[in-house]
Formats: C-alpha cells, sequence, structure tokens
C-alpha cells in the first residue's frame, strides 16, 4: 500500500513538472515574441531621422526669434531644405552659446550652424565646406564723431563673448584693442545694442550681416553707421563633432545639390538687406 502510494505521488509529481516545463517554454516563447515585436517598433519608430541643429537665438539674420516667436534666419532656412530633401525632421535647438563644445560632445546636438566660424577652429571639430565669407567690423553712433579706428582710442567698446570679433581683437587685432578705453564682453548684441543707444558703450565690434540686421531693424537705423575699415575677415561652415564624418557629407552632398540648382542663392535673396548674398562663397 506505501508502494503503491508512493508510486501515485511519484506519477503526480512527474506529471506537475511536465506541466510546468510545458508552461515555461510557453511563456518564454510568447515573451520572446513580444520582445521581437517590441523592436520591430521600435525599430520602425527609429526610421524618422532628425537632425538637430544647434544655433545662437540671437545671431541674426543666421539664426533669430521672429515677432512672432519662431525662430528663423539664413542658416537655419538652408537646415530645413537639407532636411527636406533627405526626409529628415529638422530640429531648431537654441543654445548658450559658451556651452556649444559641451552640446557637440554630449551629442545633444548634431551639428552648430549658426554664422560658426571655421577660422582657429579648423581642427576643433569635423567642418562641412565654408558657405560664407564673413567681415567683423565696428558700429558706432552717427553722432558720435568716431569715423575710424583712430578715433577708437580710449572708447569704450562691447563685443560677444566667445565671438570671431572679440578672438581677432585678442590675436591679429591686439594692438587695436589696446587703444580702446575699456574691451567689454556682453553675452549677445541685443544687449550692445541698447548700451550703445543709452551711451553706455561706444562701439560695438560684430560680425557685418549681424551688424546690418540690427541696424536695418531700428526705426532710429540713420543714427548708426559701420566703419569702413575692417577688423578681420573670416568663413562660416557647419561644425559636426570630431569624427563624424558621415553625417558632415550626407550635408554637404546636399548642400552642392542645393547650390547646382541655385537654392542656396534663392534663399539669401531673402536675407539681401543684410548683404548675405554678396557674402555667399558656396559653388565658387
Amino acid at each position: 500500500m506505501k508502494k503503491r502510494l508512493a508510486l501515485i505521488l511519484a506519477l503526480a509529481m512527474m506529471a506537475t513538472t511536465v506541466f510546468v516545463g510545458c508552461g515555461s517554454k510557453e511563456e518564454n516563447a510568447d515573451a520572446d515574441a513580444d520582445a521581437e515585436k517590441t523592436e520591430e517598433s521600435t525599430a520602425v519608430e527609429n526610421d524618422d531621422e532628425t537632425l538637430v541643429v544647434g544655433f545662437d537665438a540671437a545671431f541674426p539674420p543666421y539664426g533669430y526669434k521672429d515677432d512672432n516667436g519662431e525662430y528663423v534666419g539664413f542658416d537655419l532656412d538652408l537646415a530645413q531644405e537639407v532636411c527636406d530633401r533627405n526626409g529628415w525632421e529638422l530640429v531648431k535647438q537654441p543654445i548658450d552659446w559658451d556651452s556649444k563644445d559641451m552640446e557637440i560632445d554630449s551629442e545633444t546636438i548634431d551639428c552648430i550652424w549658426n554664422g560658426f566660424t571655421m577660422n582657429g577652429r579648423e581642427d576643433d571639430y569635423t567642418w562641412s565646406e565654408p558657405y560664407v565669407d564673413n567681415k567683423q567690423v565696428i558700429v558706432v553712433r552717427t553722432d558720435s564723431g568716431i569715423n575710424s579706428f583712430a578715433d577708437l582710442a580710449g572708447k569704450l567698446v562691447e563685443v560677444q563673448t566667445d565671438s570671431s570679433a572679440l578672438a581677432a581683437l585678442q590675436e591679429d587685432q591686439k594692438a587695436l584693442a589696446d587703444t580702446f578705453g575699456n574691451l567689454t564682453e556682453i553675452a549677445e548684441y541685443n544687449t550692445a545694442f541698447m548700451d550703445l543707444e543709452s551711451g553706455a558703450c561706444d562701439a560695438i565690434a560684430m560680425d557685418i550681416g549681424v551688424a546690418n540686421y540690427q541696424i536695418s531693424s531700428r526705426e532710429n537705423s540713420d543714427e548708426y553707421m559701420i566703419l569702413e575699415e575692417v577688423i578681420s575677415s573670416e568663413q562660416y561652415g557647419i561644425g559636426f563633432k570630431k569624427g563624424n564624418t558621415e553625417l558632415r557629407d550626407k550635408v554637404q552632398a546636399t548642400l552642392d545639390e542645393m547650390a547646382e540648382d541655385g537654392t542656396i542663392a534663392k534663399i539669401a535673396e531673402k536675407y539681401a538687406d543684410f548683404g548675405v548674398p554678396g557674402a555667399l562663397c558656396v559653388g565658387k
């Protein structure tokens, strides 16, 4: 009796083990199938590629916020056309200009595209071909009595932090900067123009395109002028993370097509008042 009972119990345990084992395999199969479906779903979602462009939102006409609160500008228009032709979504990401290296290194942005000077940074990024030749100039009030660089002696001059104008005044044009009464770094040029208007500074060192925009957008535009002498000249390019040649090559190939079919020149005409068409060097 005990032997028979033991045999029955043993058979029952074996059956339970078989059923449990079968159930586990089915559950595992279901889990694997669910995982495959999840992977397939993720793959489909990731098919929609994006291009995250980092830019200074206070750097017209290349990138800025218009009266409707929209981010616009020549560079952003170019980026939009590049994305349209590649089937990408453009993400316009305003950044703190001082943090641009951190943004590109951490890959929170794909590129820096915003009147970005190549000169002196050739080895810091993977660059597109240059597309704009730009100049650094001095803006003063028309009634200031300042008509040349010589007249800047002892004057208060403002310049944007980490800008090309600042680099020039710290390096090739340091002798000029040493004649100033003071050279003050500011975060963005809207502040500089308010200081110039109020008399808190005597002059602003800046990009000619931005200078043209700032002056023409003011009701009292005739109260400002750009000195004829030039601080320096430079070229703008698109900066990608060092080594990211794959994305650079795709963007460059599209820009080459846009230059060939006249699209870049057409976009530049929207910003003719700021001298953009005459500054183009792409496709030449």
